[in-house]
C-alpha cells in the first residue's frame, strides 16, 4: 500500500477548511462538501474534517485527494462513519475500493473538483489517459458509502 500523504497548508487548516466546515454545519453544501465524522483509531474519540461527498451512477463515494491521511486510516479501522450536512446526519459503512477500480471514479472526482485538488494528483486530470489515472491509483484512497439509516 502506498504511503503517500501531501500535508495541507497553513491557509488550507486555518482558514479554507474552516469556512467550508462552518458553511456546511450551517446546511449550506459547497459544491458536495460534507462533515465526515469517523471514529479515531486509537482514542475512539470523534474527529471531523470537511469532505468532497461525490455521486457516480447513483452511488457515493469520498475520495482522499491528499492520500493516505488521518481520516482514511481511522475510516480503514472504524469501518463507517457520519456524513454531517447541517442538522442531517447519515450514517454509513464504508468499502476501499481497489485500485484497479478506482479509475473512473478519480476521472469523475478530478471533472468535479480539480480546480480545488488537482495539484494533488501529480499533472494527472479528467482527461488524462486512463495508464495515469492507475498511476495515481495507490495514492489516493477511495470509500465507496453505504447510507445505512
Amino acid at each position: 500500500m502506498s504511503t503517500h500523504v501531501q500535508k495541507p497548508g497553513w491557509i488550507t487548516v486555518h482558514v479554507l477548511n474552516r469556512a467550508v466546515a462552518w458553511l456546511t454545519r450551517r446546511g449550506i453544501s459547497v459544491w458536495g462538501s460534507r462533515v465526515l465524522a469517523v471514529r479515531g483509531r486509537k482514542s475512539g474519540a470523534w474527529r471531523t474534517t470537511p469532505v468532497n461527498l461525490m455521486t457516480v451512477d447513483g452511488q457515493q463515494y469520498l475520495v482522499a485527494p491528499r492520500g493516505h491521511v488521518q481520516w482514511t486510516h481511522n475510516m480503514r479501522a472504524a469501518g463507517g462513519g457520519e456524513l454531517h450536512l447541517g442538522k442531517k446526519v447519515e450514517a454509513f459503512t464504508a468499502t476501499e475500493v481497489a485500485d484497479d477500480d478506482k479509475v473512473p471514479l478519480l476521472r469523475a472526482y478530478l471533472k468535479r473538483w480539480k480546480a480545488e485538488v488537482g495539484v494533488f494528483f501529480n499533472g494527472v486530470g479528467p482527461d488524462s489517459p486512463d495508464e495515469d489515472l492507475r498511476r495515481v491509483a495507490p495514492d489516493h484512497p477511495v470509500f465507496h458509502i453505504t447510507v445505512t439509516n
